[in-house]
């Protein structure tokens, strides 16, 4: 117990610059940028999902959670939230490193990831015409009263301390449910090389924890998942981030609709890569 509290603690200290950051832009835009900078801002929003895709590509779950915080601030479009979501690594890349993996497939993995998050970004954002509302930055700071009036750093602190407490508990919880399941039992899951696997992976990868994508690496080191089914728990292993949708945005349909597009596109992606016998 003594471990999983450490971890936990460890975990959450990593995405406290994150979470400081991304609210510290937020209430810069609201307190210091003029209507005129947000509307180029809102022009520009259809280039998002290809910025959104790059940024992703970093091996942290932070990147997730900033692009959520700005995605519910309507800053950025959905497509560009589900192209970070689909790109981001989480513990995908240490995993490769520490596994001997050559630079090579490293880079070819997530070249493929970012792609894919690109893609799919871009399709989301045609079908779902989502626009900018530039007043969604003082919603958050009113919902969850956070005295924004009184000063910048303030506000940023209470944001930042609000959904890492809340960040914490849930993590704590599901370490402890990791950790007394077992990640091993994990691996009789999976069906390598069978269609079925994209499904179960995509689900795996939904878990807000970043035990998932360390599984999901270890499996497809060892063999025991195919390209695609592997890609399909990847793609969708936004780590904590889903966690904070949840907390931020406060509707509920829509956030249901945003976690289900990402588990659809990850099991299409992972049948589509396995179907055209892509390998790396």
């Amino acid at each position: 117990m003594k471990e999983i509290i450490i971890d936990t603690i460890k975990d959450n200290l990593k995405l406290l610059p994150f979470l400081f950051f991304t609210f510290l832009i937020l209430e810069l835009f609201e307190h210091k940028v003029s209507d005129k900078s947000k509307n180029k801002l809102e022009k520009s929003g259809r280039f998002g999902p290809f910025i959104g895709g790059l940024i992703g590509a970093f091996p942290q779950c932070g990147f997730g959670v900033a692009a959520t915080n700005l995605y519910v601030a309507r800053i950025i479009t959905i497509g560009t939230l589900i192209s970070v979501y689909l790109s981001t690594s989480d513990e995908m890349l240490p995993i490769l490193i520490s596994s001997g993996t050559s630079f090579g497939v490293i880079i070819k993995l997530i070249s493929l990831k970012v792609i894919v998050g690109i893609i799919w970004g871009i399709i989301i954002d045609l079908i779902f015409k989502s626009k900018l509302e530039k007043d969604k930055i003082h919603d958050i700071c009113e919902s969850d009263d956070c005295d924004c009036d009184h000063g910048i750093l303030k506000s940023t602190i209470k944001h930042t301390l609000n959904i890492a407490l809340f960040i914490f508990i849930i993590s704590f919880i599901l370490n402890i449910i990791m950790e007394y399941y077992g990640m091993e039992k994990l691996e009789h899951i999976f069906l390598n090389n069978n269609i079925l696997s994209s499904f179960v992976s995509s689900l795996i990868g939904l878990i807000p924890n970043c035990g998932a994508s360390v599984v999901i690496t270890e499996l497809y080191l060892s063999n025991l998942l195919s390209l695609g089914s592997a890609m399909a728990g990847l793609l969708t292993g936004s780590g904590v981030a889903i966690l904070v949708l949840f907390k931020t945005n406060h509707h509920i349909k829509e956030n249901i609709k945003i976690v289900s597009l990402i588990y659809i596109l990850g099991v299409l992606s992972g049948i589509i890569i396995d179907l055209i016998g892509l390998t790396i």
